[in-house]
């Protein structure tokens, strides 16, 4: 299968924690743990030839507001010829555990605003990721509320910005099906090997390079 990814691209992993996953903020190659080391390492496997630099900017804890902050050194001057982004469910769980509240219509507008900028500094590529919580107990469920809008907000800008898009709520919702959510996920955000793995799956399927 030929793959989206063209010879000597360079992929820019972008988010919060779960695409940090701990990365060594001292070396600027290191991807971290999780799905963005599996991705990639998988793609390089398949298609050496291809060359493709892979690079993680991920940072815990997260929102598109910190994103916004960051995007000039940890995107832009990166000069990405990919950007992959998950980002999204700090934005919403704010509302809970910080009386932190983005709106759907602010959310949406920064996201739209990085894209942009991203797009015409480099003619960048876009993989989305879609933000996503798994039912692991009534204080994640209260969650959807205001996830789902910001999900069907990404689901938009993937459809404005002709990108690539992983629908991982629903792939986690049909995981969930097959095995109870904390499997994936122990407290509803935060993957497990597993659930990286099934991030990284989808990812690699969605850029066809499986």
């Amino acid at each position: 299968m030929s793959s989206l990814i063209e010879k000597n691209a360079v992929v820019l992993f972008q988010g919060d924690s779960i695409t940090d996953t701990g990365r060594n903020r001292e070396d600027g190659n290191d991807l971290g743990r999780g799905y963005a080391y599996l991705a990639s390492a998988w793609f390089s496997a398949a298609h050496p030839d291809l060359n493709v630099r892979f690079v993680n900017r991920g940072m815990g804890g997260n929102t598109v507001r910190d994103l916004r902050a960051r995007w000039q050194a940890d995107c832009l001057d990166l000069k990405p010829s990919w950007v992959s982004v998950m980002v999204g469910i700090n934005d919403a769980a704010g509302r809970y555990a910080h009386n932190r509240v983005i709106p759907v219509e602010e959310f949406e507008g920064t996201y739209r605003e990085l894209l942009t900028e991203a797009r015409e500094a480099s003619g960048a590529r876009f993989v989305l990721l879609e933000p996503f919580v798994l039912p692991t107990d009534a204080d994640r469920v209260r969650w959807r509320e205001d996830l789902d809008p910001k999900i069907e907000a990404v689901r938009r800008l993937a459809r404005e910005f002709d990108a690539v898009y992983v629908p991982l709520d629903g792939i986690f919702a049909r995981a969930s099906a097959i095995f109870e959510p904390s499997f994936w996920a122990a407290d509803g955000v935060h993957p497990s090997p597993a659930g990286h793995a099934l991030i990284a799956q989808a990812w690699l399927e969605s850029v066809k390079a499986l």
